[in-house]
């Protein structure tokens, strides 16, 4: 048995984690055929079937099961050793930044121009993302949630209380009858969220006259003239007039969260500060 290589146990566990060999090529930016190889190269050197190839997929051996452990202990404490390492650094390099879309094209980018240039050995790298960023493994060193983490080593602070608005035109509420109403609605990816649950409540049997996984859609379509929409607070009403008769009740904490080793690191903590400032000046 020689020594593995680490990356060689990373495409172990990107494997382990996904599933499937095309998932662990996606998570790891590679090739699927390069997975593969990996995968074959580990399991030379540690003497030891891991993997079980099938037609459908392929399924860890028992001894694929008693190394993911050992395997995790040894990415984190190498994540731990790259979180101590950053901490040391000066006020420069690339932070990297997660926030639900909507919240980052409409809040973040258009207002922390003016900390970046207070800032400027650092590199912002915005991330409009959907799902939820493991900061753990490093995915990022911020993430903007809608729900309270609960794991672990994790710096949690409430930055702002988002509330929902149900709107349109002028014109279009000028032109029917509130039983005439269309909607704009979201689509599957966020049935979860409160303010959609609430908007199809109201809206009962009225028409859906268009669904998207993205607000910043909803929110043009609504300006066209579409039909009504619940937008969260931070959109401009300008072309908008919000729908009194039917005041959404929905509030909704968002959360800055990091890594506790990692909030240490000089340029996140700069970063956070700049993003808690910012929320706290249009608050």
């Amino acid at each position: 048995m020689s020594q593995p290589n680490w990356d060689d146990l990373r495409f172990f566990l990107a494997l382990h984690d996904a599933g499937t060999l095309s998932g662990a090529a996606r998570a790891a930016g590679v090739e699927h055929t390069t997975v593969a190889r990996r995968i074959d190269a580990l399991e030379e050197k540690l003497a030891v079937k891991l993997f079980d190839r099938f037609p459908k997929g392929w399924s860890l051996t028992a001894a694929g099961k008693a190394l993911v452990p050992h395997a995790r202990k040894m990415e984190e404490s190498l994540h731990g050793l790259m979180r101590e390492a950053s901490g040391t650094t000066a006020l420069s390099g690339k932070v990297r930044v997660s926030a639900p879309p909507a919240v980052t094209a409409w809040v973040l980018a258009p207002r922390l121009p003016p900390a970046l240039h207070r800032l400027p050995g650092i590199e912002l790298d915005l991330r409009a993302e959907l799902r939820v960023t493991d900061l753990m493994r490093r995915e990022s060193d911020i993430a903007l949630r809608y729900t309270r983490p609960t794991a672990p080593g994790l710096a949690v602070r409430s930055v702002a209380t988002v509330t929902y608005r149900l709107c349109a035109t002028e014109a279009y509420l000028a032109s029917r009858a509130p039983e005439q109403w269309e909607f704009l609605g979201y689509d599957e990816l966020l049935q979860h969220a409160p303010q959609h649950q609430w908007l199809e409540k109201i809206r009962g049997m009225r028409r859906c006259y268009m669904r998207a996984n993205d607000l910043g859609t909803l929110y043009q379509a609504t300006l066209a003239g579409s039909g009504v929409a619940v937008l969260p607070d931070y959109f401009p009403l300008a072309g908008l007039v919000e729908i009194e008769a039917s005041l959404c009740p929905i509030k909704r904490k968002l959360w800055i969260v990091m890594h506790e080793d990692v909030r240490r690191a000089a340029p996140v903590r700069a970063v956070a500060d700049e993003i808690i400032a910012l929320f706290t000046s249009v608050g």
